[in-house]
C-alpha cells in the first residue's frame, strides 16, 4: 500500500483555524486508521508547485503514491474506496453514501458557506445577508432537520457522508447558525464527539500553532 501524504497550509490566521478543510481528510484518515503524514505548503507564497496540485491555490490535497487528489470531497471518496470503515462495499450502501456526499457539498455547503463568510466579515445587515439567511434556514436546515430526526447517521452507519455533512453544519454552528434546529445541532455534537474528530481537530490546531512559532 502506497504512502498517504496530506498537504495543508503551513499557517493560517486565527479565525479559520479548526475549519480549514484538511480537517475533513485528517478525520477520515483517523476513522479508517490509515497511516499518513502531513506536509506543509506556504500560505502566503503559493507557487507553481502548489498550483500544480491544486489549480485554485487552496488546500488540502492528498498524495497516494503517484496519484495527487485535490478537493476534500474527491479525497474522501478516494479514501472511502480504500476503507470499508468510511464507505460500505456493497453497491446500495455505497450509492447512498455518495448521494449524501454530494448533498453535503452541493446543497448544504453551497448555502452555508456564503452565510459563514458574511458572519466572518461582520456584514450581517442588509438584504443580501437576509436572503442567504432565509435560504439556509428555510430551504436547507428546515428540510434536513426531519431527515436527521429519523436516523443516527445519514447512510446507515457512520461514513464519509457524515464527515462532510457534520463539518458543513459545524461551520454554521460556530456562529449559532443551528439555533432553532436542535436535531441538526445534536447530530453535529454526536459526530464531533467521536475520538477521530477530536484528534483531527487537535492536530490541525497544533499544526497551525507550530506555524505561529516558525513566524515569530
Amino acid at each position: 500500500m502506497s504512502e498517504l501524504v496530506l498537504t495543508t497550509y503551513d499557517w493560517v490566521p486565527e479565525p479559520p483555524r479548526g475549519l480549514v478543510r484538511d480537517l475533513r481528510v485528517r478525520w477520515a484518515l483517523e476513522e479508517a486508521r490509515l497511516p499518513y503524514r502531513v506536509e506543509s505548503t506556504p500560505f502566503e507564497d503559493r507557487g507553481v508547485g502548489h498550483f500544480a496540485h491544486q489549480p485554485f491555490g487552496q488546500v488540502p490535497w492528498l498524495t497516494d503514491g503517484d496519484l495527487s487528489i485535490f478537493e476534500s470531497g474527491a479525497i474522501l471518496l478516494h479514501l472511502g474506496e480504500r476503507s470499508a470503515a468510511l464507505m460500505p462495499e456493497e453497491p446500495r450502501g455505497g450509492t447512498e453514501v455518495v448521494e449524501w456526499v454530494f448533498a453535503a457539498l452541493n446543497s448544504v455547503e453551497m448555502a452555508a458557506l456564503p452565510w459563514v463568510l458574511f458572519q466572518f466579515s461582520g456584514q450581517t445587515e442588509g438584504p443580501a445577508f437576509q436572503m442567504i439567511d432565509s435560504f439556509l434556514r428555510q430551504h436547507r436546515l428546515q428540510h434536513l432537520e426531519p431527515v436527521l430526526a429519523g436516523r443516527e447517521w445519514l447512510a446507515g452507519r457512520f461514513s464519509i457522508a457524515d464527515i462532510l455533512m457534520a463539518d458543513v453544519l459545524r461551520m454554521a454552528d460556530r456562529f449559532d447558525g443551528l439555533a432553532g434546529f436542535p436535531v441538526c445541532r445534536e447530530y453535529v455534537a454526536r459526530a464531533t464527539g467521536r475520538p477521530a474528530f477530536r484528534k483531527a481537530h487537535a492536530d490541525q490546531l497544533a499544526h497551525f500553532a507550530a506555524g505561529d512559532e516558525a513566524r515569530a
